[in-house]
């Protein structure tokens, strides 16, 4: 059945497909770099702002807690499988 384990892998893969989208070669190119934004004057209720705030704060902050995160989910994987 459906369990919190896999609610625990969904979120951690969108989390990572966050953490992994290069900035140069895919948020530029659709309008949500940071630099872009510096430029740019939008309110801060702005719903584009804020998620590129969002993933940059998922870049910056989870990069560690990320790394050690997947290698205990892969360490588990390899051991109770």
């Amino acid at each position: 059945m459906f369990g919190l384990g896999y609610v625990f892998y969904f979120a951690l893969f969108i989390v990572n497909g966050i953490a992994v989208l290069s900035e140069d070669r895919f948020l530029n190119r659709i309008g949500w770099g940071s630099q872009r934004n510096q430029f740019q004057q939008y309110d801060g209720d702005d719903v584009k702002t804020k998620l590129v705030n969002l993933i940059n704060a998922i870049r910056t902050v989870l990069r560690v807690p990320l790394i050690v995160i997947n290698i205990v989910v892969i360490v588990y994987e390899l051991i109770l499988g």
